[in-house]
C-alpha cells in the first residue's frame, strides 16, 4: 500500500527502530511494549507530523482514499500551504494591479484584505456557497457595496480555475440592489450654475472649462476627463481620446469647434502634461499639479451654495442632468449613442420617463387612442358612437378646458372633417 507511518526514535535499551504494523501500531521489534511518542507520515511528497499513532493513521487513511477517488493534492499539505486563501491572494493581487486602475485595485486589495481577516489561511477548495454567504452578511456594507464584493471574490475564483487551484467554481449568493436615483437640474439651472463657476474660479480657466465639458460631453465621466493629457486632444481632427473608459474600450469624443480654438489656445505644447492641471499662485497648489479627483466636484458645489442649490453634485448636475434635458429633442437611441453606454441598463438610469412623459400616457388612459375612421364615414353615419377618436379626444380637451358644455362627438368629427378638407387633406 502506498505511504506508511515512520519515527525518528528508537528504543534506547536496544537502540533499535520502531516498527509500524499498519493497523494495530508501532513498537520495538525485540521489546513489544515499547513504542514511541513522535510520529511521522510518509506519503508520496507529502510529509506530516503526529504526537499519537491513532491520529497519524487517520491521515494516512484519508490520503489513500483521496488517491482512489482521483482528489489527491499534496499543495494542500505543503508547510507554506500553497492553496490557502490568503497564499493565493497575495499571487493574484500583483497580477490585477497590472490590469486595473490604480483607484480599482485600491478598491479590490481593500475588500480581499477584509477576507483575509475573515478566511486566514483556508484551504480555497473548501471555501462553498455557505462559507461566501456567511461572509457577504457579516459586513457592514450597502447592498450595492456587497454586490462589488462579491464581484471580486467571484473574479479571484475564476483565476483559481484557470490556475487548477480549484476543480470548479462554487455558487455565490445573488446580492440584490437598487441604484439610487441621482437628483438632477433643469437646463436653465445648470447655466446658472457653469456662470458662478466661470465668476468664481476664473483664475484658472480649465475648472470652467473641465465642468462644462461634462455638462456637454455627456459620454465622459469626470475621472476619465481629469486623466486626460494634452496628447489626448487630437485639434486637427477635433476629438478627444479617452484611452482608459469604464467600457474598458478606447472612445473618441468628438469636439464643437469653439472647444477646439478653446483647448488650442491653453495647451502648453507638452504631450505627457495633464491638461486639467493647476496653474501655480494658490495656495498647497504648484504649477503643473493635476486636479485631484474631487476638485472639479468642490467647486461646482461652492457654486451651487452661493446660488442656494442643494442636493445635486457634479455627476447629476452635469452629465444627468444633460441626457436627461435631451429627451425633449432627440430619441433615446440618439442619446445612447452620445453618451456611449455599453449596456441598456446602465443608459435606463439617464433615460427616464419624467412628469410630462407621465401625464400623455394617463391622458391615454382617459382618452385611450383608438384606430381613426375617416369623416367622411361620420357624415354617412358608418360609425360607432361610442368610439373615441384621437381628433376627437383633442377637441374635447380644448373645448373642456373653455369651461363650457362639450359638443356632440359627431359635431367634432365634422369639424376635423372641415380642417382636413381646408387643409387640402
Amino acid at each position: 500500500m502506498v505511504g506508511g507511518i515512520y519515527s525518528d526514535q528508537r528504543y534506547p535499551k536496544c537502540g533499535q527502530r520502531f516498527c509500524h504494523f499498519e493497523t494495530r501500531g508501532m513498537w520495538c521489534a525485540k521489546h513489544p511494549k515499547e513504542s514511541p511518542n513522535r510520529f511521522k507520515v510518509i506519503f508520496k511528497t507529502t510529509t506530516k507530523r503526529f504526537r499519537s499513532h491513532e491520529a497519524a493513521y487517520r491521515f494516512l487513511t484519508v490520503l489513500r482514499y483521496q488517491v482512489d477517488g482521483g482528489t489527491y493534492d499534496p499543495r494542500e499539505y505543503r508547510k507554506d500551504y500553497p492553496i490557502g486563501f490568503s497564499t493565493l491572494v497575495e499571487k493574484w493581487l500583483p497580477i490585477k494591479k497590472d490590469e486595473v486602475r490604480p483607484k480599482t485595485y485600491r478598491d479590490i486589495e481593500h475588500y480581499m484584505v477584509v477576507a483575509q481577516a475573515h478566511w486566514g489561511n483556508k484551504n480555497v477548495k473548501e471555501i462553498d456557497y455557505g462559507e461566501f454567504e456567511d461572509f457577504l452578511r457579516s459586513l457592514n456594507m450597502a447592498n450595492k457595496t456587497k454586490h462589488n464584493v462579491r464581484s471580486i471574490l467571484h473574479d479571484f475564483w475564476v483565476w483559481l480555475k484557470k490556475r487548477k487551484y480549484v476543480g470548479e467554481i462554487p455558487d455565490f449568493p445573488k446580492i440584490s440592489f437598487e441604484l439610487g436615483m441621482r437628483r438632477t437640474v433643469s437646463k436653465e439651472v445648470q447655466g446658472r450654475i457653469l456662470e458662478e463657476v466661470e465668476r468664481i474660479a476664473g483664475f484658472n480657466p480649465r475648472i470652467y472649462l473641465g465642468i462644462r465639458f461634462l455638462a456637454t460631453y455627456i459620454a465622459v465621466r469626470p475621472g476619465e476627463l481629469l486623466r486626460a493629457k494634452e496628447k489626448d486632444f487630437d485639434l486637427d481632427g477635433g476629438f478627444l481620446l479617452i484611452p482608459s473608459p469604464k467600457e474598458r474600450r478606447p472612445k473618441t469624443v468628438p469636439l464643437l469647434t469653439e472647444d477646439v480654438a478653446t483647448v488650442r489656445g491653453l495647451l502648453a505644447g507638452t504631450p505627457e502634461l495633464p491638461f486639467f492641471r493647476h496653474e501655480g499662485g494658490v495656495q498647497g497648489t504648484r504649477a503643473g499639479q493635476p486636479f485631484g479627483f474631487k476638485y472639479l466636484y468642490k467647486w461646482w458645489k461652492r457654486a451651487c451654495g452661493n446660488l442656494g442649490i442643494e442636493g445635486v453634485d457634479l455627476y447629476g448636475g452635469t452629465r444627468h442632468s444633460s441626457a436627461r434635458a435631451l429627451r425633449k429633442y432627440r430619441t433615446p437611441e440618439e442619446i445612447k449613442r452620445a453618451s456611449m453606454h455599453s449596456t441598456n441598463k446602465a443608459f435606463d438610469r439617464y433615460f427616464q420617463i419624467e412628469s410630462d412623459g407621465l401625464r400623455e400616457i394617463y391622458s391615454d388612459a382617459l382618452y385611450p387612442r383608438l384606430p381613426f375612421v375617416s369623416p367622411d364615414k361620420v357624415l354617412e353615419g358608418h360609425f360607432d358612437k361610442n368610439e373615441n377618436y384621437n381628433i376627437a379626444k383633442s377637441g374635447h380637451k380644448l373645448v373642456e378646458a373653455a369651461g363650457v358644455e362639450p359638443p356632440s362627438f359627431q359635431s367634432l368629427c365634422l369639424f376635423a372633417l372641415l380642417l382636413t378638407r381646408k387643409s387640402g387633406g
